[in-house]
């Protein structure tokens, strides 16, 4: 047992005394020692729960032999995080996560480890710690918050977020937007839609590494909490037989990822975060890998933001499990992969068909491609990333001048006063994993457009990220990023954008001469940076490559 090295033999005995004072009995000083490692917190939905979701897996834990030891990471609610200085600290909080992670489980060696995460960057964080640590573990998130009810209607954050936009334009009332923040977020859980917690969590159980109804189950229904014991017994049961993380974090497995991934439409900042995970697993993943994958998988779920259904919608028709054995009709799913609970075949064999509507069958997708699309030219050589399972049709080609901003406020206020018309393509620059620095996620603009109507006539690009609540034809992830010296940092207003998502183009629509001109007057603007900011700045790689730090 790996644990032996802080609890046998004689030399041990100072750390057993240390034991002790714990409580840790003689005999349970005999059994598998299993790290429970939760993000819990007061002031986040999605985790203000989870010390609930910790102790049934300490109980599944005990049921299954083990003794469990449990231990908090950090996390950042992006909801919360959105619109100010706070969200630059939103991405760098993951390596800040999976570092906090790795300290913990070295200087106290246990044998296997349950993480519990919920939302956003801790999801990805606690994988990219799982592969270093290589311990035998299992995945259970806190589960997805259930819709609210406004009038009958069912809403997530993302309308939340576009009545904001609806008030400044004078198209709901004062009461109506206080009726609306009222009911739009019920309870405990990861927001309602298909956002960038429910995206990784839903993947959780694509890749194998977590249990059947992870990332579907309701929060508040009491199947979480037997998942969450089943979890905990679980892990014991892959200790005995030593199946790790980098046994089911194979290639074919973030390929079964990357199929589930368009084909239920998930955000975008899925290509960011399964980029570094693979990295961390040392398996070489491209934004390429996305496109080519996504060009060959149907798109068979359109949940919100993107259509009127919800994750709890698609729990009642099976949830992912559902999803991956539909795909397995052509293919597109390597059903031999081993998960934490025996082989995908296995798995899927117990699995409802496709219901028809909230999972279309493959005959008859919502498209004949993924819910997400990368795009290269001029503008992203290296590529760009845009949720077009969430784009109007009319919106699919769009040609427009360019309207330019260095921040989201200045973007922001210039769409709240009604600066921006139909037509325009909102540029958003300096917002990348370097120039931020952090790489801010920007709900605020695109569901302002939306809550405008602007959704179906304006684009906006950024190096910067956007929401997995976000729809609407917005482009992001743009690399190489206007700080490095991007051809971005280089539009300026009025020059025309050509945006071909079916074509996968993205293009500035000025000769090179004049763009060399540009580029010889152009200087990336400093900014003032401290603390973990300007280190993250100063060793963080592009979008593109999953804004990892550099090796």
């Amino acid at each position: 047992m790996r644990s032996d090295l802080i609890k046998s033999g004689p030399n041990r005995a100072p750390h057993r005394s240390l034991l002790n004072a714990l409580g840790i009995s003689k005999s349970e000083m005999k059994r598998p020692f299993v790290a429970v490692v939760s993000s819990k917190s007061d002031y986040i939905p999605g985790h203000i729960h989870l010390d609930n979701i910790a102790e049934a897996v300490k109980a599944g834990i005990r049921n299954a032999g083990g003794v469990p030891f449990e231990f908090n990471t950090i996390g950042v609610c992006d909801g919360i995080a959105m619109n100010h200085p706070g969200m630059r600290f939103s991405l760098p909080s993951r390596e800040l996560i999976a570092d906090s992670i790795e300290v913990m489980l070295t200087a106290h060696p246990l044998d296997a480890v349950v993480f519990i995460p919920n939302c956003d960057k801790i999801v990805p964080a606690m994988l990219i710690a799982a592969c270093r640590l290589n311990l035998p573990c299992v995945f259970v998130s806190g589960g997805p918050m259930l819709p609210g009810n406004y009038r009958g209607q069912k809403i997530g954050l993302s309308e939340m977020f576009e009545a904001v936009g609806a008030h400044s334009s004078g198209n709901i009332t004062d009461s109506e937007l206080e009726e609306m923040e009222q009911s739009a977020c019920p309870g405990c859980g990861s927001c309602a839609g298909m956002y960038t917690a429910n995206s990784m969590n839903c993947l959780c159980e694509a890749l194998g590494i977590a249990l059947p109804g992870n990332g579907t189950i309701p929060a508040v229904y009491s199947a979480r909490i037997r998942l969450a014991k089943m979890a905990g017994e679980q892990v014991l049961e892959l200790y005995k037989q030593d199946i790790r993380p980098l046994d089911i974090l194979t290639p074919a497995a973030f390929k079964n990822a990357i199929h589930t991934d368009m084909a239920i439409g998930c955000s975008t900042n899925t290509v960011l975060h399964l980029t570094a995970v693979a990295h961390a697993s040392g398996h070489k993943l491209t934004i390429d890998d996305f496109d080519e994958i996504g060009k060959v998988t149907p798109q068979i779920c359109k949940l919100n933001p993107a259509g009127s259904t919800f994750i709890i919608d698609l729990e009642d028709k099976g949830g992912i499990s559902a999803v991956m054995k539909e795909l397995s009709r052509a293919g597109l799913i390597d059903t031999s992969c081993i998960t934490v609970d025996g082989t995908l075949e296995e798995r899927l064999q117990n699995a409802p068909d496709a219901d028809g509507e909230i999972i279309r069958k493959l005959e008859n997708p919502h498209r004949k491609d993924g819910g997400i699309a990368v795009l290269k030219g001029n503008i992203a050589p290296e590529g760009s990333v845009v949720k077009q399972g969430a784009v109007a049709p009319e919106m699919m080609k769009h040609t427009g001048p360019a309207r330019v901003f260095d921040c989201e406020e200045d973007a922001s206020q210039a769409i709240y006063s009604g600066q921006i018309k139909a037509g325009d393509v909102v540029v958003i620059r300096y917002e990348g994993p370097k120039g931020g620095p952090g790489m801010r996620e920007m709900l605020a603009p695109t569901s302002a457009l939306a809550g405008m109507g602007l959704d179906a006539s304006v684009a906006l690009l950024t190096d910067g990220r956007f929401s997995g609540a976000t729809r609407g034809a917005a482009i992001g992830h743009i690399s190489p990023e206007a700080a490095e010296g991007g051809l971005i940092a280089l539009i300026e207003d009025g020059d025309i954008i050509s945006i071909d998502i079916p074509a996968r183009s993205l293009n500035l629509l000025v000769d090179e001469a004049e763009i060399e001109r540009r580029r010889a007057k152009w200087s990336p603007p400093r900014k003032q940076l401290s603390g973990y900011l300007a280190r993250y700045a100063k060793m963080v790689t592009s979008g593109a490559k999953g804004a990892v730090l550099k090796d």
